[in-house]
């Protein structure tokens, strides 16, 4: 079977290959895929790849073609969509039982490639948020696809949100989505708020805890902008007084994946929630893609199909 391959080059960071088809543990379903997305953190995984044989892909759509030898999950013939740990850039994937949720007829395989990852990061964040009707929710580096479906869900949820968005379109698309308010840098956005989310780092960080109300929460969930973030605890009492930061992951999560991807399709399938695709193109141009995804020419999420 083709699938990408991390090459080690920073001018051409994967190449299709032929490589050997998976082999099933008995808790995996091979899943032919249909979709998968790609992510900007993935780019970075790339520049160093964490292990010898390691093939990128966590996001991915499809056919299940075999399933789990255990009788697990979703069953032959049933469209699913998964979130296996690599190797889901390719023609088939063998992707854990817990890892995948059936898809409905309403749900394209293009829509439910863009879940995973995004889509599990928002839910779980909002989780971590805590109760959040009538709270005020500050979110910067609001315009990719976790800041899409955050917005929306906590705006749903009675969370009044304001989102970081250098960009007019991306802003604009985040207020029909629900945002409160949408500024262009961190320092313009209005505080005090109960929850600062921040996933850019940098010079940021420190912006965004100036914004805390006394006894709010900060949850540091990415560094966009790969620079270190220096942090001067005095400025605790400036106004964020006893106020808690905490790391948030994804992946930190007491059970499988399975139930809180069912919920996304779910909420998909009713209209609740709205994937933000922000370019689709052939799996032949994943190359191409990753670079404008590094040069942040796609807002939203890229997704590549197969013929």
């Amino acid at each position: 079977m083709k699938a990408f391959v991390a090459t080690g080059n920073p001018a051409e960071s994967v190449r299709r290959i032929e490589v050997q088809e998976p082999v099933q543990r008995p808790d995996e379903a091979l899943v032919k895929v249909d979709a998968y997305s790609v992510n900007r953190g993935e780019t970075f995984q790339l520049e160093g790849p964490p292990r010898e044989g390691w093939r990128p892909g966590k996001d991915v759509a499809g056919l299940v073609v075999q399933a789990a030898p255990d009788g697990s999950g979703p069953q032959v013939g049933q469209r699913v969509v998964g979130h296996p740990p690599a190797a889901g850039w390719a023609e088939y994937v063998a992707v854990p039982a817990g890892g995948l949720a059936v898809l409905p007829s309403s749900v394209s395989a293009v829509q439910a490639a863009a879940l995973p990852l995004a889509g599990l990061t928002a839910l779980r964040l909002l989780r971590t948020a805590g109760s959040v009707a009538g709270r005020r929710i500050l979110l910067t580096g609001a315009s990719g696809g976790v800041g899409h479906y955050f917005t929306e869900l906590a705006a749903a949820a009675g969370a009044s949100v304001t989102a970081v968005s250098a960009s007019a379109e991306r802003g604009e698309r985040l207020g029909e989505l629900g945002a409160a308010a949408v500024v262009r840098e961190v320092g313009d956005a209005q505080g005090a708020f109960d929850v600062v989310l921040e996933s850019t780092g940098g010079k940021n960080l420190p912006v965004a805890l100036s914004r805390l109300a006394p006894r709010g929460q900060l949850v540091w969930f990415g560094q966009a902008s790969r620079e270190p973030v220096e942090l001067n605890f005095f400025d605790f009492f400036a106004g964020p007084l006893s106020a808690t930061v905490r790391h948030f992951s994804y992946a930190d999560s007491d059970g499988p994946d399975a139930p809180d991807l069912q919920t996304l399709v779910r909420l998909v399938a009713e209209g609740r929630l709205h994937p933000e695709i922000g370019l689709t193109a052939d799996w032949g141009l994943t190359a191409q893609v990753l670079d404008d995804l590094r040069q942040r020419r796609i807002r939203g999420n890229a997704v590549l199909t197969l013929s």
